[in-house]
């Protein structure tokens, strides 16, 4: 059976927002039964030999799929995709634009929102030509997603893919300024059909049951 690892306790700040969501989304679309193995951060379990044995940079979420190892919430679910035969196009073109978007996602999108969501952590107040520069490469990344969405329902094909997974919960969360995605509806209306999905919905509820703040 697969063995997602995944958190039982992370901080406070970072509960509902961790990575593993995206697995655990994917699971629950594909109805692929799976253990899991809780794992707490602030108890410093990803900080062990063994751990990084799953994954070598000590990070959730890791997959066991009996022996095969796998780390990184992009390549777990084209792997899961591929496995099953679902949230994949079958014919080669198809799965050449998942691939696309999904590498879009976590590359092209994510960096300049994760960066800014990071310094706006961080920022001492002397930071102000830096939240400039990258406030600057959202718009501007945000701004060809937007375009990208002009009569598109998903991401990558016509029907939701794993592409849709990743883009969805980069977007949801890589921004926390709302002022920031304001002005792309586009995206927005993309962001929230995604998120409006019932598996998302109960792979959400299932985790904020179980994933402790600490």
């Amino acid at each position: 059976m697969l063995k997602l690892y995944g958190f039982s306790k992370v901080n406070a700040a970072a509960r509902g927002h961790t990575r593993d969501l995206r697995v655990l989304w994917a699971l629950e679309e594909m109805q692929l039964p799976f253990e899991l193995a809780g794992m707490d951060h602030p108890a410093h379990d990803l900080n062990t030999e063994a751990y990084r044995h799953l994954s070598p940079f000590e990070q959730i979420p890791s997959l066991d799929d009996d022996g095969l190892l796998l780390s990184e919430s992009g390549a777990i679910l084209l792997y899961l995709a591929k496995k099953c035969g679902r949230l994949m196009p079958t014919d080669r073109a198809g799965e050449a634009q998942v691939l696309r978007w999904c590498f879009a996602a976590l590359n092209s999108v994510e960096q300049p929102l994760l960066s800014l969501l990071v310094l706006d952590w961080t920022a001492d107040g002397n930071c102000a030509k830096h939240r400039e520069f990258l406030v600057g490469w959202s718009n501007r990344v945000l701004t060809n997603l937007e375009r990208w969405l002009a009569h598109r329902e998903f991401i990558a094909t016509p029907e939701f893919t794993v592409a849709d997974i990743l883009m969805a919960h980069v977007l949801a969360n890589g921004i926390k300024d709302p002022a920031l995605i304001a002005p792309f509806s586009r995206v927005v209306a993309y962001r929230d059909r995604c998120l409006a999905r019932p598996a998302w919905q109960r792979a959400f509820e299932a985790y904020s049951a179980r994933v402790e703040a600490g």
